[in-house]
């Protein structure tokens, strides 16, 4: 059984992910300390380590808050994701454990539930670590906390394409998952171009629905550029 502590660690990354906490949204310590029945020098020790993991920006003076998306961080987040998935997508079939693919198999059994039940926030929650433990396959400690802080935002904006309002969005939505069984297949057959190939494809399947959480708000990247030096300009 978790204590109050992990549980307050565990929630507090799902509420940051699924976007149930929204960027720079204060963090009440004192509301947290009586919801999960600990003293405020835990629930400081949480916040450290969340901010850490770069889920948390703690400031003097203004407490902990969740951390910020701007039109800089965006921009940066959109001009290195597939230059970062697809070095991580080459590590991973160089690198990876058998222990490890098991856990990837999981994930995507889990992440298809998901995807049937129309569960957005479990496939927020599961397409990150699928992610994340394609990272882990690549068992390069440069690329890890790069990785863990772009798949942060990465699940954030990407919470608009698990929730889709029309056919489009539906099918790319499949697509996406037959991507992640693509994925687990080439890396099993230790395919490393296979494997670099869907990572553009996957993330070219993302980036439009991406787009929609962003423009609302008028936050755009000023151009987003693959690895191959292609711009998509802006809509």
């Amino acid at each position: 059984m978790k204590n109050g502590k992990t549980c307050l660690y565990d929630d507090l990354k799902r509420q940051i992910l699924t976007m149930e906490l929204d960027p720079d949204e204060a963090l009440d310590e004192v509301l947290l300390s009586e919801r999960y029945g600990l003293s405020r020098t835990p629930v400081r020790e949480v916040f450290r380590r969340l901010a850490g993991e770069g889920y948390v920006d703690i400031r003097e003076n203004r407490g902990a808050r969740v951390i910020p998306m701007n039109h800089s961080t965006l921009r940066n987040f959109f001009l290195v994701a597939p230059m970062m998935y697809a070095a991580i997508g080459r590590l991973a079939v160089q690198n990876f454990k058998p222990r490890q693919l098991t856990d990837l198999k999981d994930t995507q059994s889990r992440f298809r539930m998901a995807t049937t039940a129309n569960d957005a926030l479990g496939m927020v929650v599961e397409s990150n670590r699928f992610h994340a433990i394609m990272g882990e396959m690549a068992g390069n400690p440069y690329l890890m906390p790069s990785l863990e802080r772009l798949l942060i935002d990465h699940s954030r904006i990407g919470n608009t394409f698990f929730r889709p309002h029309n056919e489009d969005m539906e099918e790319r939505l499949e697509r996406s998952a037959e991507h992640h069984d693509l994925f687990i297949e080439a890396i099993e057959r230790r395919d490393e171009a296979g494997v670099v190939d869907l990572v553009f494809e996957h993330w070219e399947l993302s980036r439009q629905n991406m787009e929609i959480f962003i423009a609302p708000q008028g936050i755009k990247a000023d151009a987003l550029v693959d690895l191959s030096g292609h711009v998509y300009p802006e809509k």
